[in-house]
């Protein structure tokens, strides 16, 4: 069951350290297979390699290895700019040392900026076959962190160590896509359009997740595309608890839904489920308050072949002009190519995250709240520009209290 689990709904295990530490080695270990490239050299980590195991007694997690922070020249500049990237995205850091060393500059640079983005991390000592340098001992005694020494050649403390970190990964309580809007045999309908945007022979990723979470709250889920909504609403002998559908095709539903029964939109509930959606309804203000000239940027996690009539590099720059009647200059950006300077930027339209982790979607949000740039997410964004709202968020008592502020 847990290989069946997406990347993007694992907990994130970073491997860092110096070149020529082990930590390619420890993850090795870790997985029980020779997945990273070894060798004596320095730097042979080049790009983030990740793969996906059962951590017991935790779970499913994602191992990630990554390249020296210690990496030279200008190349080595831009592997140490992906591995800090890919660490900020983290949710667990496993800092290897090699314990013939002392502690360095990196290290301790890199411990500040794990407390500054508050992520819990584990210090290993490896190559303890070797002996310990116990100036390295007493440099992580005097900064009160607790470590453990491994040895990646005959294998001593490996095993401790998974136990360790299986207990130290944060566990966070779920963060609720349908289950705490429904209960027992409700009644959900999922409308679920089928155009060129939707991938052949699958659904979507969190129309599946969606699907997923109101079984396993033992609701009567009921799916149908939008051209036979009607028909499945009329064959209903109680109405619905909630009605969702996709951000694109919400008026069309809107006009076949009753007032009474509350809709919402799968882009709304990824909203809250992996990002901030109070925080994406302050975004919406800005929408009506761009200039010519102003700048945005269009965001999407995934990188994907754009069809004609893409979601992010046609229709909401076309809806957002239509809908500001503003001359905007308009970036797009894809998968990680997220820009580390958002100064520039009016606004961030970003798309709902289903490829990230929730704490990579975390990470985006707060770089921009840093910075003073608000941000939406596709859904929020086409459900206002289509006059969808508040009624696509009255069943969030925090976004339609900030929807009530504002107007």
């Amino acid at each position: 069951m847990t290989k069946t689990v997406p990347q993007s709904e694992r907990k994130h295990i970073i491997f860092a350290g110096r070149r020529n530490a082990g930590k390619s080695s420890l993850m090795n270990k870790f997985i029980g297979q020779d997945l990273s490239i070894v060798s004596s050299s320095p730097g042979t980590t080049t790009d983030p390699v990740k793969k996906s195991m059962e951590l017991l007694p935790f779970g499913p997690v994602v191992l990630v290895d990554t390249a020296g922070i210690d990496d030279e020249g200008e190349l080595g500049e831009k592997r140490i700019s992906k591995t800090v990237k890919v660490i900020s995205e983290g949710d667990f850091v496993i800092v290897v040392l090699d314990g013939q060393n002392n502690l360095s500059k990196y290290e301790t640079e890199l411990f500040d900026q794990l407390h500054q983005l508050e992520i819990p991390y584990h210090v290993v000592i490896n190559k303890s076959d070797l002996g310990i340098n116990y100036e390295l001992v007493n440099s992580l005694k005097g900064l009160k962190l607790n470590y453990s020494t491994v040895s990646c050649v005959n294998g001593d403390s490996i095993h401790q160590l998974k136990e360790k970190v299986s207990k130290l990964v944060p566990d966070e309580l779920d963060h609720p896509l349908i289950s705490d809007l429904v209960k027992q045999h409700d009644i959900v309908v999922l409308v679920v359009p089928i155009d060129l945007g939707a991938p052949k022979g699958r659904l979507i990723m969190p129309q599946v997740q969606t699907i997923r979470e109101a079984l396993d709250e033992d609701t009567i889920v009921v799916v149908a595309k939008d051209k036979e909504l009607r028909s499945a609403l009329n064959s209903l002998s109680r109405k619905p608890k909630l009605v969702i559908t996709d951000s694109q095709a919400i008026m069309r539903v809107a006009a076949d839904v009753p007032e009474d029964i509350p809709l919402t939109t799968f882009s709304i509930l990824m909203a809250r489920y992996k990002g901030d959606l109070k925080e994406y309804m302050k975004g919406i203000n800005r929408i009506d308050e761009l200039e010519n000239g102003d700048k945005v940027l269009v965001a999407e996690a995934c990188s994907h072949h754009a069809q004609e009539d893409d979601i992010g590099k046609v229709k909401i720059p076309r809806w957002l002009r239509l809908h500001t009647k503003k001359d905007l200059q308009i970036d797009i950006k894809n998968g990680h190519d997220f820009p580390e300077n958002l100064k520039d930027y009016k606004l961030i339209i970003h798309c709902g995250g289903c490829m990230l982790t929730r704490k990579a979607m975390q990470v985006r949000i707060k770089q921009a709240k840093f910075m003073n740039v608000p941000i939406v997410n596709y859904g929020v964004a086409i459900s206002y520009m289509h006059g969808a709202m508040p009624r696509a968020i009255e069943i969030f008592e925090d976004a339609i209290s900030e929807w009530n502020n504002k107007n």
